[in-house]
């Protein structure tokens, strides 16, 4: 678990989850854990409320690909200091069909009945359009492709925010 590796190395981490479930399970596995925070609410609700300010924003089949761009984007990129990094990861598009898609599950723990979600599948170069169009540069977006004998691959991107006149430079290796 990513966050709990960086807050075991000083970094303050905030966790952001929909599940009141989800956030009770994470609190009680990493109580012991200093600098580790976990909070029930609603993504775009919680970045248009805190005054804090995020060196990074990650998204693990998250927040990122079960809200609107559109309406979470701007909110990242405004918590974010310049120069920070957005990072997610999902499921890699399937099919020809883009923009939200409904899924059917009982994604809340608790639910005894299905509910559907919905989730944003774009393409890699989609995602890295409307990052640009939101702001942000040095974007990178592709797919993993699955495991030998998976079903799916996974969608990798990472962005930054702008520092005042120029743009972040990032050297692959």
């Amino acid at each position: 678990m990513p966050r709990v590796h960086l807050a075991r190395r000083g970094v303050q981490v905030t966790g952001v989850d929909l599940s009141p479930a989800q956030v009770a399970r994470a609190r009680a596995w990493w109580r012991d854990v200093p600098g580790l925070e976990f909070v029930h609410a609603d993504a775009v609700e919680y970045l248009s409320c805190t005054p804090t300010v995020f060196d990074a924003v990650y998204s693990d089949w998250g927040a990122v690909w079960f809200t609107d761009p559109d309406r979470l984007l701007p909110l990242i990129a405004r918590r974010l200091a310049p120069g920070g990094v957005l990072a997610f990861a999902h499921a890699e598009p399937t099919g020809e069909t883009y923009g939200p898609q409904p899924m059917r599950g009982k994604w809340l723990e608790g639910r005894e009945r299905e509910l559907t979600v919905l989730r944003w599948q774009y393409a890699p170069e989609t995602w890295t359009d409307l990052l640009k169009r939101h702001g942000f540069t040095d974007v990178a977006a592709r797919v993993l492709p699955a495991p030998a004998g998976g079903s799916v691959g996974t969608l990798l991107v990472r962005a930054y925010t702008r520092v005042r006149g120029w743009s972040r430079r990032v050297v692959h290796g």
